[in-house]
């Protein structure tokens, strides 16, 4: 059980202050402008090694249903679909397969942060069991295929291919699609699943492109040179390799183990360190998993995994990770309040001082595990846990013990240049044989930039001006002007950060009940009212606000970079919470009625 001790008020004003400091000195007025589009001369860092591109016919039909994005979002809105007896359904993605983030991360190491159970969509329509509790990514990339093979979802998709246009046809009541492979087809609905994890950037660091060794990007992994392969073998072609890592992220932690097995020397370049905290991974018993896997197991285990994230009352915890220990912290210390004290003011309050607990404990881990007194204090983050990924792994710290695993740590600045030698730091010249950019995906562009489309609805409005002075939905799903389209994402909805599957399953139950309806009464269009959708939204924002990534964070990809942005309060979810949002939407779709969406 956590520690309830009341935190000295002192202490407390240090650690506040040491976050603001560190915070400050980590900003950067370009915001997400200093990280480097991959086009022109960096182009070759996006391409697909994986699979191969054929040839073929452009389309040129008619489907009922086309949704753009072959990861989670659209192979659990296909597969919903055709257990809705939906089956003309064309899935466009621009890798060379199913998987989403998945397809494209092979990187060794690379693995689930929350536990499988949950965050692995539609185990129990397939069959499958989890391996392990937090299931590495080669597994996640078999089960992508698993659901398409399952619910004959490969049957009509189209890979390495990027739409280019989509525009809502009023008179046909229909979209028209056009992509970069010659397509020009139509669809009566559609969906968009382009996530925030699939576009890869590189840091602006002068001089990437004048590197005459080897690099690339950790979302495109180059076996070729290392060796090795995504299930763990050692990487033998570095034993004689000087190789630096670029980033000190969650892709990072789980990418250092390997290297520092395998290369002679390694040079973890930070800017800002990860919270690391314990991961506990486990092999799944087959005789356990046997008797909890009985009819709507994972329904009950993604319930209760929200449960465990709100205020409320949880009988039990099925999951017991980094994220429930967090949430039972506060949710003891609220009921410690009396009830007449438990004003939003005092719960935000006891959020802080369970999170400042938490972190105490995993700055605390840092000593214990790393020998060096300085590469430990250089390891310590100093941040609320939620303001950036948190990260939870067992052998990341440890590697810093080797003698030739070396942190170059920036003091919040980042890499000064790259040669054709190496990475500068502080003046120094590190020479290396290999570059490796784990520096991420964009998340703060704008979506065209990260589709490569904007969607153009009613009366030619774009999305893009729907939204020029915020995002505007109603559940998160549905935009006025957009008639027959559909968004997968949690923002404007659940907004359940710890377990972003379980918004896009659920998402994709509305899509298929919504469409089915439509189709069973005719109505050719299906869009939300301007009223509901401001009501919705004014809805939103009586909430408290986003406690994940807040302004005041240090900066990355939860908080625009830490770049205060009018559009922020925007980005929020029901006010009421994620498990209150489910059992509202649930009793929305069951309902018939779908209060503020248009049959017509």
């Amino acid at each position: 059980m956590a520690s309830n001790a009341a935190i000295d008020p002192t202490e407390k004003s240090a650690i506040l202050a040491k976050y603001a400091a560190e915070r400050d000195k980590r900003i950067r007025p370009e915001g997400n402008e200093q990280y480097l589009e991959l086009k022109g001369q960096l182009a070759h860092f996006a391409e697909d090694p994986y699979v191969e591109r054929t040839e073929r016919e452009p389309l040129t039909d008619h489907v009922t249903y086309a949704f753009v994005g072959g990861g989670f979002s659209g192979l659990a809105s296909g597969a919903r679909l055709q257990e809705a007896g939906i089956y003309d359904i064309r899935i466009l993605e621009k890798g060379g397969d199913f998987g989403g983030t998945w397809y494209w991360n092979r990187y060794p190491g690379a693995q689930c942060d929350t536990a499988s159970m949950v965050y692995m969509p539609l185990l129990e329509e397939t069959g499958h069991m989890p391996s392990e509790k937090y299931v590495h990514a080669p597994e996640i990339l078999e089960h992508c295929q698993r659901i398409g093979k399952h619910f004959d979802l490969y049957k009509n998709a189209v890979f390495h291919t990027k739409v280019e246009s989509m525009r809502w046809e009023e008179e046909q009541s229909h979209w028209r699609i056009i992509t970069d492979r010659g397509d020009n087809f139509t669809a009566s609905f559609v969906g968009l699943g382009t996530g925030p994890l699939h576009v890869p950037k590189l840091p602006g660091v002068p001089g990437i492109e004048k590197f005459k060794g080897h690099s690339f990007h950790t979302s495109r992994w180059d076996y070729d040179y290392t060796g090795g392969d995504p299930n763990g073998a050692l990487m033998e072609n570095l034993a004689d390799k000087r190789v630096a890592i670029i980033g000190t992220g969650a892709t990072s932690v789980q990418v250092v183990p390997h290297l520092a097995r395998a290369a002679k020397e390694v040079f973890v370049i930070q800017r800002t360190p990860s919270s690391v905290d314990i991961r506990n991974n486990e092999p799944i018993d087959a005789d356990w998993f046997e008797e909890i896997a009985t009819e709507g197991w994972q329904k009950r285990w993604l319930e209760n995994f929200t449960a465990n994230q709100g205020i409320g009352h949880a009988e039990e915890d099925l999951v017991q990770d980094g994220w429930t220990d967090l949430t039972k912290r506060i949710r003891s210390k609220i009921h410690e309040l009396p009830e007449d004290q438990r004003t939003v003011e005092n719960m935000l309050a006891v959020w802080e001082d369970s999170d400042i607990q938490k972190m105490e404990e995993i700055r605390a881990r840092v000593d214990e595990l790393i020998a060096d007194e300085s590469t430990a204090e250089d390891l310590k983050a100093w941040y609320r846990q939620l303001c950036k990924r948190p990260c939870f792994h067992d052998e990341y710290l440890q590697s810093f013990n080797n003698p030739g695993t070396h942190l170059i740590d920036t003091d919040g600045k980042g890499a000064e240049a790259i040669t054709e030698k190496g990475v500068v730091v502080g003046g120094k010249e590190y020479e290396v044989d290999c570059i490796v950019y784990a520096s991420g995906f964009e998340v703060g562009t704008t979506l065209e930039r990260r589709t490569g489309f904007d969607p153009v609805g009613r009366d030619g409005l774009t999305l893009e001006t729907a939204w020029e002075e915020g995002m505007r939905t109603k559940h998160g799903m549905h935009v006025h002007g957009f008639p027959n389209m559909f968004l997968v994402q949690a923002t404007q909805g659940a907004n359940l950060i710890s377990n972003y599957p379980h918004n896009l399953v659920e998402c994709a139950r509305g899509i298929a009940v919504m469409i089915g309806h439509a189709l069973e009464t005719g109505a050719k269009e299906v869009e939300v009212t301007q009223e509901a959708q401001d009501q919705w939204v004014q809805l939103l924002l009586t909430g408290p606000g986003m406690l994940i990534g807040t302004p005041d964070c240090t900066p990355g990809y939860y908080n625009n970079e830490g770049q205060p942005t009018e559009f922020a309060q925007y980005y929020v979810g029901y006010p009421h919470g994620a498990q209150a949002y489910f059992k509202y939407f649930e009793n929305w779709l069951k309902s018939g009625t779908f209060d503020g969406v248009e049959f017509r």
